[in-house]
């Protein structure tokens, strides 16, 4: 399905606009249904036992004790999760980390799970499990973990991506590599090369709402799982597997989510449950603490990067290279590969190279969190970029300008760029008011740019046209950021209807065909172009039914503005019929009127911003305050502008807590010291500034009506942003985030 050119002239009726959304009365009231809320009738208190070493092997559990406590129905380890994965060794991560089986790999991770008729139970039996460890050495920094000392975490582990392939197991995982031209020839060209190393810590998603579920295995084979999920189809697939069920046999349904970011794409706690419940013969509750939610699900990984741009005295760059070290846990990912395509996506390059090296850790399991990798990648190039503009005297915006990507632009990782919004963004900040405000004591202006891919993926939506003329628009991509208004704005604005008259809704996994994660920033992109499409198959069989009640040929109707409408004059002066008085019809006329459509929904179309930040810092404290916040970004067609804007503000927020604050602090035994809100600060209110928007709308020609996705790139930019703003305001370099008043004073002193 491609862009329709003439859409780049029509005046929208529905897309556009800002209706209310519709979960908004039912979340602000206490009505809406989050994973902790939903219950059944004789469910069971689950509760995990989580390792309180680093590393350990498991050398016996015995349960012989806790089995006495009145009350307990089952508990579970290893043992009931048998290794089903056939030589999958990303599924057997999975399994490993939901239950530990010959090794402790982290600080919290499961080695056994109880369930009992109350918590009280659960939690004394839990007290009574006796695990013996044999405590192993461990290592949680990610250059540290690279060293030939190292303590080797997975024996089986043998670095890809490197020829000739390695003998010796490793803890880095993968080697990957991106670019193209010659980088050294680059470099010689240049007159002026920055370099430099930077370092990002551990964070995560900081959702308020902790991973909770119910499970419930029935005597006949099938299962039911209720789930806070970014994904209910995925995480269908997963729990199967694992538990060797039948996909069709295990329904799941998600509920409201109250935050995901990239957390809530991973199965942690819900084969647990599932595995208790089938043991059992009862429905298990399972919700995890906030205490939990830190040490055993995934964060974002810690980074070291080295960055060398060479430029000449114009400022056009000739060459750019970073290598890139990312922690994944201690399972593999590819994340540091993901560091590696995005790192210089936004700028025009004739020589670029780009080495991302994926490193185990003892520390969780790494989870994707808002375009994930990208914002530590960013932080680095874009800070580099900063000082070659300073040392070039060039101003930060020019120089960002003159190297900026455009369409026909040959990618750092790749692909050949089409319509793009990099260079807009650039220019809609240089004549931004925020950028010519004057700065106040102790005030620095930092700005960057960000990048991310966006995903399509598979779709699968439902489109009923009830007997009143209403919609009910079935999708299965669950709504994280406003995809339900947006998605009843499309319909709407398809079938010509008001918008009030659609409601759509999440379809469990019994209702509808499989749908991917939302992730990627796909979750508008993708089902709107299945609504869309569900949409006008609709119309087509309301253009058949209007055609049987003319008893006219079906090619003399025509759709328009919501109704049926008979071509010319030959067949007398016709009414047009609308929706409402098809659907009243129906009955007569063939019956239910619906549409359908699956497909998959290829060209989601980069995504680009650009962001202004003004930082106070406190020199004798190292305190920062954010004074001003400007997030300027191409959404190719803002749906609802409301939920864009929020959208932008809200990656804007929470890159602001990373680059400021936010950091998982481990103490020498290998152990998290601060697993909540109280010492892992994330911001509120009274940290932020209002975060101003500006929406550019350059469309993506891969979609009907424009749209690209715009939930992740707004993180991107914010790290770079600040680092920049605090570097100006205080005269030195900050290099390591996040940026906390301890190293603005270590930096000032000149040991940072």
């Amino acid at each position: 399905m491609s862009f329709d050119a003439a859409y780049q002239s029509k005046t929208f009726n529905s897309v556009g606009t800002r209706p209310l959304r519709p979960d908004g009365v039912d979340k602000v009231t206490g009505r809406a249904r989050y994973g902790a809320d939903f219950n059944m009738p004789g469910q069971l208190v689950a509760r995990v036992l989580r390792s309180p070493h680093a590393h350990a092997r498991i050398r016996g559990i015995d349960t012989s004790k806790a089995e006495a406590v009145k009350g307990v129905k089952a508990i579970v380890t290893a043992a009931d999760l048998p290794d089903l994965t056939n030589g999958n060794a990303d599924l057997f991560a999975i399994l490993d980390n939901c239950m530990a089986r010959d090794k402790a790999m982290y600080d919290g991770h499961a080695v056994a799970a109880v369930a009992a008729i109350d918590e009280k139970a659960a939690k004394q039996a839990l007290k009574l499990i006796e695990v013996d460890y044999e405590v192993l050495p461990h290592v949680v920094d990610v250059d540290a973990a690279m060293q030939t000392d190292a303590p080797v975490l997975n024996e089986t582990v043998f670095t890809t991506g490197i020829e000739p392939a390695p003998t010796s197991p490793s803890n880095v995982t993968n080697r990957a590599e991106f670019g193209h031209g010659d980088v050294d020839a680059g470099f010689a060209k240049a007159d002026v090369i920055v370099e430099r190393s930077y370092k990002t810590e551990q964070t995560h998603q900081g959702y308020i709402e902790p991973h909770a579920c119910v499970a419930n295995c029935n005597t006949d084979g099938t299962a039911d799982l209720w789930v806070c999920t970014q994904g209910h189809f995925v995480y269908r697939q997963n729990c199967a597997d694992l538990l060797g069920l039948e996909v069709s046999k295990l329904r799941v349904t998600s509920s409201e989510i109250g935050g995901g970011f990239g957390g809530k794409t991973h199965v942690w706690a819900e084969p647990v449950a599932l595995a208790l419940s089938r043991k059992a013969g009862r429905p298990v509750k399972l919700i995890m603490s906030r205490e939990e939610v830190f040490r055993a699900s995934g964060p974002t990984s810690a980074t070291s990067i080295d960055v060398k741009i060479g430029a000449r005295k114009d400022g056009r760059i000739t060459a750019a290279s970073a290598t890139l070290r990312y922690s994944s846990g201690p399972y593999p990912g590819m994340w540091a590969e993901l560091g590696a395509m995005t790192s210089f996506a936004c700028y025009d390059l004739d020589n670029v190279q780009t080495v991302g090296f994926e490193v185990l850790v003892n520390r969780p399991k790494v989870a994707a969190y808002r375009a994930p990798s990208a914002p530590m990648a960013a932080f680095a190039v874009e800070s580099a970029v900063d000082e070659l503009a300073h040392t070039l005297g060039i101003d930060a915006v020019d120089l960002r300008v003159k190297n900026a990507a455009k369409e026909g632009t040959k990618s750092s990782y790749g692909p050949v760029y089409g319509p793009i919004g990099i260079g807009p963004t650039l220019q809609a900040a240089k004549s931004h008011p925020h950028m010519s405000a004057p700065l106040g004591k102790n005030q620095g202006r930092g700005m960057a740019c960000g990048f991310w891919f966006n995903f399509g993926g598979q779709t699968c939506t439902d489109l009923n046209i009830n007997a009143d003329g209403t919609v009910t628009l079935a999708v299965g991509t669950v709504d994280v950021g406003g995809s339900r208004a947006s998605l009843s704005l499309i319909a709407a604005e398809e079938l010509g209807i008001a918008y009030d008259d659609v409601k759509a809704v999440v379809a469990d996994t019994a209702t509808l065909g499989y749908n991917d994660m939302t992730d990627g920033s796909r979750g508008t992109f993708s089902s709107s172009m299945a609504t869309i499409s569900a949409a006008r198959n609709a119309i087509k069989v309301m253009c058949k039914r209007a055609a049987l009640t003319w008893d006219i040929p079906l090619e003399d109707v025509y759709w328009e503005d919501g109704h049926a409408h008979a071509a010319g004059t030959k067949h007398g002066n016709r009414a047009p019929l609308s929706v409402k008085e098809l659907a009243a019809e129906a009955g007569n006329t063939g019956g239910p009127i619906a549409g359908h459509s699956e497909l998959v929904a290829d060209g989601a179309g980069v995504s680009f911003a650009t962001h202004i930040c003004d930082i106070e810092v406190d020199p004798e404290t190292g305190s920062s305050r954010v004074v001003r916040y400007t997030v300027i970004q191409d959404a190719g067609k803002a749906v609802h502008p409301s939920y864009v804007e929020g959208q932008y503000q809200g990656g804007a927020a929470q890159g602001i807590g990373w680059a400021l604050n936010e950091e998982y602090v481990y103490g020498a035994d290998g152990r998290l010291q601060n697993p909540g809100f109280l010492d892992y600060r994330i911001p509120v209110c009274s940290d932020l500034p209002m975060i101003d928007t500006q929406i550019l709308e350059i469309p993506n020609p891969n979609h009907p009506y424009g749209v690209r996705g715009v939930g992740e790139t707004s993180i991107v930019p914010p790290l770079a942003a600040i680092a920049n703003a605090v570097s100006n305001a205080v005269g030195v370099r900050m290099s390591h985030i996040p940026i906390s008043p301890p190293r603005i004073l270590a930096a000032l002193d000149g040991n940072g």
